[in-house]
């Protein structure tokens, strides 16, 4: 979310009264419904209960299952981890496409490496002159000096 004034589906923003009344139900269900697991909301500061659009659409489903439907609440609570989890294994299948995707463009890019290597050996030419430009260069190692200054007043290394 970009502005901190837009609430997500998931922002916990109903005290009870209004998510009992926004779910046409009586707010010692909703308690009972918590207590029970079928909903979850967030919690203020207070530890009051907040529920979110989430929530509140999870209400109206188990009304629905139990009342159209003629679900119990156990059932009702296993049709619901039944369905999160099924979100959940949706949002991992993405995860994995789009990590595929990304295979797919290294492995294509692997092989292009490949291929002209290849074509370099086919051609005979000089492999490690034809891979990578290659120029001289001149190296200088650097140790820090510790100890004891010389006589000449420069410390001297430790070998």
């Amino acid at each position: 979310m970009s502005n901190p004034y837009e609430l997500s589906d998931d922002t916990p923003v109903y005290v009870i009264s209004v998510a009992a009344e926004l779910s046409n139900m009586h707010p010692q269900t909703l308690r009972a419904y918590d207590r029970l697991g079928l909903v979850s909301p967030g919690r203020s500061q207070g530890r009051g209960r907040r529920y979110s659009m989430r929530d509140i659409l999870a209400l109206r489903e188990i009304q629905r299952l139990s009342q159209e439907e003629g679900v119990n609440l156990s059932g009702i609570k296993l049709i619901l981890d039944q369905l999160r989890e099924l979100e959940q294994a949706r949002r991992l299948i993405t995860e994995l496409h789009a990590e595929v995707a990304q295979l797919r463009v290294e492995l294509e890019s692997t092989r292009a490496v490949a291929a002209r290597l290849a074509e370099l050996r086919r051609g005979g030419t000089d492999t490690r002159s034809g891979l990578v430009p290659v120029r001289s260069a001149r190296v200088a190692a650097w140790e820090p000096m510790t100890g004891q200054p010389s006589e000449t007043g420069q410390p001297r290394g430790d070998k």
